[in-house]
């Protein structure tokens, strides 16, 4: 017996952590995660299926306006793989007395954590193509609530919708909530099997990173995986929507009207001039005043953005991504074949445009990056 249908798991873990019979356990077969009931424990309080956001997704709502915008902070925006809008609005949540939870790649994991520490806070910035797991986090999101703070969650929107669940409606005024525009997202075993090809492992790295503005490419302790700015093939597939856990192409929130106060991503096909592109512009997607009102506040540069030129270039502010037709094969074969050569052989053309790209680095045809 599942939580909800087969291969739907968003891998949110709140199923997890509201059952008290610790009945609950997420299966992850790299195809798919499933919440999985132990029948022998279960006592049939329906908890985990009426806090699961894939049987009950939190009320959506229209945008109210959209902004395109980076950071104010020039040496953030740098370092940052968009606009740098996350920080800013981080760093804003914290001056004014509040906490913030997303996620962080910490002990081998991609997990969450809470904090009012600026320092502790840098650690949630950059893109991560890779599923999160917040167990133990919502408890704490509520404690802090409860104790009269606000509380500022940044996470996918699926995770975005777990939340919303847990806490409810009474203490929804003091809780702020910006997911990202999400295409998909793998299990964190199919990363560690990229890896492994490389003598490398999620337990034995201490930093990874996965974009740094329009560079897609895994680096790992400040080393690319493959020669920098050419993508690795964890990266082609990523970008393909091949890796995704099933459940992701069929997401209940990749549409326009959204569950978050804010949403933000990448503003591509942006109109502005070309160097502010260069240095990233973030999308971001307003729905409520109170959302609109951190925005300002913040140190944001903010600007007028065309939303049918936003949504043209963001496919998953109207629909989930389709699954490609070499997914099925690629998922039987992986638990026997290397990564990389199940990437070459589906996407030949990606492929070999790398591969004459670092040839071209090599030569000095052309400069890194």
């Amino acid at each position: 017996m599942t939580v909800c249908d087969k291969d739907k798991c968003a891998g949110c873990m709140l199923c997890v952590e509201v059952c008290k019979k610790d009945a609950i356990h997420i299966e992850d077969t790299l195809n798919a995660y499933n919440a999985i009931i132990d029948e022998n424990k279960c006592i049939n309080c329906n908890a985990c299926h009426n806090k699961c956001p894939q049987n009950k997704v939190p009320e959506k709502k229209n945008p109210i306006v959209w902004y395109q915008g980076w950071n104010k902070n020039d040496n953030i925006r740098a370092k940052s793989p968009s606009g740098g809008v996350g920080t800013a609005l981080t760093s804003q949540f914290i001056k004014t007395g509040g906490y913030v939870c997303s996620c962080m790649f910490k002990d081998g994991e991609f997990c969450f954590d809470i904090t009012n520490d600026p320092e502790i806070a840098m650690s949630f910035g950059g893109s991560k193509y890779v599923k999160s797991n917040p167990t133990g986090v919502y408890p704490k999101i509520l404690e802090k609530l409860k104790a009269d703070n606000k509380v500022l969650f940044i996470g996918l929107p699926c995770q975005v919708a777990a939340v919303k669940n847990y806490v409810g409606d009474r203490y929804a005024e003091n809780l702020y909530l910006v997911d990202l525009i999400c295409h998909g997202t793998p299990s964190p075993k199919l990363l560690d099997k990229f890896l492994n090809q490389y003598h490398k492992s999620l337990a034995s790295i201490k930093e990874i990173k996965f974009r740094l503005k329009a560079k897609m490419q895994i680096v790992v302790d400040d080393e690319g995986i493959v020669c920098k700015g050419v993508s690795d093939k964890y990266t082609i597939g990523f970008l393909n929507g091949l890796t995704y856990t099933k459940n992701c192409y069929s997401c209940n929130y990749a549409s326009e009207s959204r569950i978050s106060d804010i949403t933000i991503g990448d503003s591509w096909g942006s109109k502005l001039p070309v160097e502010e592109a260069k240095k990233g512009i973030s999308l971001m997607v307003v729905q409520t005043a109170k959302g609109d009102a951190l925005i300002k506040d913040s140190e944001i540069e903010c600007f007028d953005v065309d939303k049918e030129i936003a949504k043209n270039n963001n496919g998953q502010l109207v629909s989930p991504m389709t699954m490609p037709n070499v997914r099925e094969s690629f998922f039987e074969k992986i638990k026997v074949k290397k990564f990389n050569k199940l990437i070459l052989t589906r996407y030949k053309k990606d492929c070999f445009k790398q591969d004459v790209k670092y040839l071209m680095i090599k030569l000095h045809i052309i400069n890194q990056g």
